[in-house]
C-alpha cells in the first residue's frame, strides 16, 4: 500500500552519531561528568519542533529565548507571555519565511528584536579554535545559547542550510551536540566540531556568503515600558536612516538659533507614518481573560507605565515639544498631531484594537480590523479608575474580543465612557520627546551656536532624569544602536535556502 509523504529520515553516521544510542548516551554521560552539557538542560526542556519545513531558524531562536527566560511582553495563547515561532514577525513577514526561508541576518535581527543580547559571526569573521572556545562557555554555563547556521550536505544529510541549536561539548572526542529542530527529520546528534565548522564554512550559493553561528544571551538592560522601536514595516530603514544619519547632517547645514528651530528642523523633514517605527507597548488582554478584575502584576505594570508617562511629562525637553505642536504658526507639517498635539483617545481606540490583535495573534490586520470599539473605566477596590479600550477584531470569518490598559497621567480623572474622553494617555507629543531624548548625544554636536548648544544638550540630558525614564530612554537609545548595525548589513540580508 502506497503512502503519501515522507516519515522520517535515516540519520547518516559516521559522521553523525544518533544521541539515543548507546554510544550517543556514553558520550554524554562523560560530558555532563566533565561538566560541559549545563547549557543543556535549559534548552532540552524548552525543546521544539519546527511547524513548517521552512522555520528551522525560528524554532532555534524560539527555543533559546525561551531557555534564556527572556519575557516576550506579549501574550502566547490565553493569559501565557511565552515565545513561539510565530510571534517571531519584527525582521521579516512569516509568509516570506514560510516560502523561502530566512537569512542569517534576518535571525540575528529577531534575535535583538526579542531582547536577547547577540554577537554574531559568519566563519571569515571567526576561526575554529575561537568558535569551540564559544561551544565550551557555552556548554559550561545555562547563561548563554549557541545556534550554528550550516550546511546539512557536510554530514551527509538531505537538504541544503539549516539552522539549530548546539545542546553541549564532549572535550575529549571534541564532540558538539546538535539539537535538531527538524525532529521529524533527523535526531539530536553529536558530530566531530571540526565538521561542524565546515558545514558552517559552506558558502550560501544563494547570497554569496559563509554561514556561521550566533551567541544568544539574556541582555544586561531591562525591556522598555511604555516605548518600543518596531522594524515589522518596511520602511523602518528610512526613519532608522533618517534619525541616525539625516538629522545630525541637517543640524550641521541650518543656521539654528533657538530651541524652537532645533525641533523645527528635526520634526519638518520626519517621514510620515513615524507612528509605525516608535509604538506604545500596550498592555493587552483577551476580554475572557480578565472580565472586570485587574490582576495585580497588571496593575503594577499599568502603575510603572503612568509614573514613566509622568516622568517625560515633566522634562523640560517635553513643555518645548508642546509648545511647538500647539503653535498656529510651526512649520512642522509632517507631524501626526491634532492641533495642540493631544490625540483623541475615541480615535486612538481603533488603532490601539489593531494594535492588540497585532500583539496576541501575531499578524498584521488591515483594514476595518476592529468593531465596537469603546473607551470605559474599571473601579479598582482602591477607587482608582482605570481606563480600558475595548474592542472586537474580525479576522476572517473569526472575531475576538479584546482590551487593552491604558495608562493616564492626569492626577484627578474624569468619569470614563464610550466615546471621546479628557484623559491623558501616550500621545504623540509623549513619543517625539521619548525619541528625542533616545538619540546619541553626537546627534546634536553639529550645532554652531555654542550657547544653544549647551541648552540643548541641557534638555536631552538623561543624567538627572528619574531612573525609571532614565531605563526607558536607555532601552530606545540601545534599539536604535542595533537598528543601525541592522541598516548597515540590509545589503547583504538576502533569504537563503533553508533545510
Amino acid at each position: 500500500m502506497a503512502m503519501a509523504g515522507l516519515y522520517r529520515r535515516v540519520l547518516p553516521s559516521p559522521p553523525a552519531i544518533d544521541f539515543a544510542s548507546s554510544e550517543g548516551k556514553q558520550i554524554f554521560l562523560e560530558a555532563v561528568q566533565n561538566g560541559t552539557m549545563e547549557g543543556f538542560y535549559k534548552l532540552i526542556s524548552y525543546f521544539q519542533t519546527q511547524s513548517e519545513p521552512a522555520y528551522c531558524g525560528l524554532a532555534s531562536l524560539s527555543m533559546v529565548l525561551n531557555a534564556l527566560a527572556i519575557d516576550p511582553g506579549r501574550k502566547w495563547k490565553g493569559p501565557w507571555r511565552w515565545f513561539d515561532e510565530s510571534m517571531l514577525d519584527c525582521c521579516e513577514p512569516l509568509e516570506k519565511v514560510k516560502a523561502d526561508g530566512i537569512s542569517f541576518g534576518k535571525v540575528v535581527c529577531l534575535g535583538r528584536c526579542a531582547g536577547a543580547k547577540v554577537e554574531a559571526f559568519r566563519t571569515r569573521q571567526s576561526t575554529i579554535d575561537d568558535f569551540r572556545k564559544h561551544v565550551i562557555r557555552c556548554s559550561t554555563s545555562d547563561n548563554c545559547h549557541v545556534i550554528s547556521s550550516y550546511h546539512r550536505g557536510v554530514f551527509k544529510q538531505t537538504g541544503t542550510g539549516h539552522f539549530s541549536p548546539i545542546g553541549g561539548y564532549h572535550a575529549g572526542r571534541d564532540m558538539a551536540l546538535i539539537l535538531d529542530v527538524a525532529r521529524f527529520k533527523y535526531p539530536p546528534h553529536w558530530v566531530p566540531l571540526s565538521l561542524l565548522w565546515e558545514a558552517m564554512d559552506a558558502i550560501d550559493v544563494t547570497t554569496g556568503h559563509h554561514r556561521g553561528f550566533i551567541l544568544l544571551s539574556r541582555p544586561h538592560t531591562e525591556p522598555g515600558l511604555l516605548y518600543t522601536l518596531s522594524c515589522k514595516q518596511e520602511s523602518w530603514t528610512g526613519f532608522a536612516k533618517y534619525l541616525i544619519d539625516e538629522v545630525p547632517v541637517l543640524l550641521k547645514s541650518e543656521d539654528v538659533k533657538d530651541i524652537d528651530k532645533v525641533l523645527q528642523v528635526v520634526f519638518m523633514s520626519l517621514p510620515s507614518h513615524f507612528g509605525d517605527f516608535i509604538k506604545w507597548i500596550a498592555e493587552v488582554r483577551r476580554q475572557e481573560d480578565g472580565g472586570e478584575n485587574i490582576s495585580q502584576e497588571e496593575k503594577g505594570r499599568l502603575a510603572m507605565k503612568e509614573e514613566v508617562l509622568q516622568q517625560v511629562r515633566d522634562t523640560g525637553l517635553f513643555k518645548h515639544v508642546v509648545a511647538l505642536l500647539s503653535s498656529a504658526t510651526s512649520s512642522c507639517r509632517n507631524v501626526p498631531t491634532k492641533g495642540n498635539g493631544d490625540d483623541d483617545l475615541s480615535d486612538i481606540a481603533a488603532k490601539l484594537c489593531c494594535q492588540g490583535a497585532e500583539i496576541l495573534v501575531g499578524k498584521s490586520f488591515k483594514g476595518g480590523c476592529c468593531m465596537e470599539t469603546c473607551v470605559r473605566c474599571l473601579k479598582e477596590h482602591d477607587g482608582k479608575p482605570i481606563t480600558v479600550v475595548s474592542g472586537t477584531v474580525v479576522n476572517g470569518g473569526s472575531q475576538q474580543g479584546l482590551e487593552v490598559l491604558v495608562p493616564s497621567s492626569e492626577k484627578e480623572q474624569n468619569s470614563c465612557k464610550c466615546g471621546p474622553s479628557s484623559q491623558i494617555y501616550p500621545a504623540s507629543k509623549d513619543v517625539l520627546t521619548a525619541l528625542l531624548l533616545a538619540l546619541p548625544p553626537e546627534t546634536w554636536s553639529g550645532i554652531k551656536d555654542e550657547e544653544l548648544l549647551k541648552q540643548v544638550f541641557t534638555l536631552v540630558s538623561i543624567e538627572s532624569l528619574p531612573v525609571l525614564l532614565q531605563e526607558e530612554v536607555l532601552h530606545l537609545r540601545h534599539q536604535l544602536r542595533l537598528l543601525k548595525i541592522c541598516l548597515r548589513n540590509k545589503e547583504e540580508d538576502l533569504a537563503a535556502p533553508l533545510l
